[in-house]
């Protein structure tokens, strides 16, 4: 079966009205018709079967799934394939039985009140995501276009803006934009902030970052400032830290196990690097596993996935790793040999060693495995007296390994 059955149809705030005439056509010939309460209503009255999406969401999949073969419409809103339901169900039904008719996005509408090019603007969503992933993108002079939960969420937006130094930043709300009902707002977030500004539930924002000396604005190289974190001593130090990422080398999309994670630096930053990046924080200790979720919280990333376990334990069952970063972990060989026998051909095992045994015990796997093994040293300036010195951080040895490219016995 390779005819489409299952027509996507994206909606606006003006309903009917907005809808081509191939978009009223389909609906008027479905035998069955799914949207929100919200949509169901845009449309008005109609011969086909109708039904409001059912909680949880899971349920309306099936029902859907079960019509296969029937002339059947989902109503969404704007674009269903730009944060709609539109990939879900391409994951369930081959495109070829798909049909869409995408309406305006609200990021379409909202830059256009704005001005703004869409392609020079971050775009995201903070509806059902967790709003702490908006801090990446506080960039100075950044233009952000964002989805909502619904009308609290301007100010938790605005509420962060000012506590981080970006008061003085544009927020644009537009309430049900594309309707009858649109309304758009234009203030400071510290206005916000003041006024508890109420609006509509359904709204979405353009946020113009502007940032006033001293903000709390994430560098975007490698190698975050040590005092961002909040650590008991046990961290990668911010300069091993930069080389370090550079040693793991990550790509879009790749998973990180950071064994022996401490306060949970490298995967941060890891995750940092790109916004499909995942990691897996693996800290035996609950107190610093507790830490490291503050951390990912605090910093921007808090999909980071944490274990709290011992390796090698607590690797059993974990998704295949593109690159292991062995820090904390280290001192116990059989982490190192568990890691690498789970690391998959091709990628890369990073190991970094500050006592003599673990190093000791690196520069063995170095000889009998090859790889690349460097002595990392940093000194910092100190006051001597009335003058200053240089105070030498313990020396780190770092191994790092691709699989498959070892020495062969």
């Amino acid at each position: 079966m390779t005819a489409p059955w299952l027509t996507l149809i994206g909606i606006g705030e003006d309903g009917r009205g907005g809808l081509s005439p191939a978009a009223l056509r389909l609906i008027n010939h479905a035998t069955f018709i799914m949207g929100g309460e919200r949509h169901l209503e845009l449309i008005g009255k109609s011969d086909s079967e109708t039904r409001a999406w059912p909680k949880p969401f899971e349920q309306g999949i099936e029902i859907i799934l079960a019509r296969r073969g029937q002339s059947t419409v989902i109503l969404a809103s704007g674009d269903p394939f730009f944060y709609g339901v539109g990939a879900t169900f391409a994951r369930h039904i081959p495109p070829e039985e798909i049909l869409t008719l995408p309406a305006p996005s609200a990021f379409s509408l909202m830059a256009s009140r704005l001005g703004w090019a869409i392609q020079d603007c971050a775009l995201l969503s903070l509806h059902g995501r967790p709003f702490e992933r908006i801090a990446p993108h506080c960039q100075p002079h950044a233009k952000i276009l964002s989805l909502t939960w619904d009308e609290t969420t301007i100010h938790r937006v605005a509420d962060y803006l000012v506590t981080h130094g970006m008061g003085e930043s544009m927020i644009a709300i537009g309430q049900a934009l594309g309707g009858p009902r649109e309304q758009f707002i234009k203030k400071t977030a510290q206005a916000i902030h003041m006024t508890r500004e109420k609006v509509d539930p359904l709204n979405t924002l353009g946020i113009e970052i502007k940032a006033s000396r001293g903000a709390r604005i994430l560098p975007l190289t490698s190698g975050l400032e040590d005092d961002l974190f909040e650590h008991d001593g046990q961290i990668t130090k911010r300069e091993i830290r930069a080389i370090t990422l550079s040693s793991l080398q990550p790509r879009q999309g790749q998973v990180l196990w950071d064994i022996g994670a401490g306060s949970g630096s490298v995967s941060i930053e890891w995750m940092l690097r790109h916004p499909a990046n995942r990691a897996i924080a693996i800290e035996p200790r609950k107190d610093r596993a507790e830490r490291i979720l503050h951390n990912a919280l605090s910093l921007g990333v808090p999909e980071l996935h944490i274990v709290e376990g011992k390796a090698p334990e607590a690797l059993s069952g974990l998704p295949s790793p593109d690159a292991i970063f062995i820090g904390g972990g280290g001192t116990d060989p059989d982490v190192i040999d568990a890691a690498w026998a789970a690391l998959p051909d091709g990628c890369r095992l990073v190991a970094n060693a500050v006592t003599i045994e673990t190093q000791a015990d690196l520069m063995r796997r170095h000889v009998v495995m090859g790889g690349t093994l460097s002595k990392i040293e940093v000194s910092r300036a100190d006051p001597v007296g009335p003058f200053h010195g240089w105070r030498a951080s313990m020396p780190v040895i770092q191994w790092v390994i691709v699989k498959g490219e070892e020495k062969r016995s």
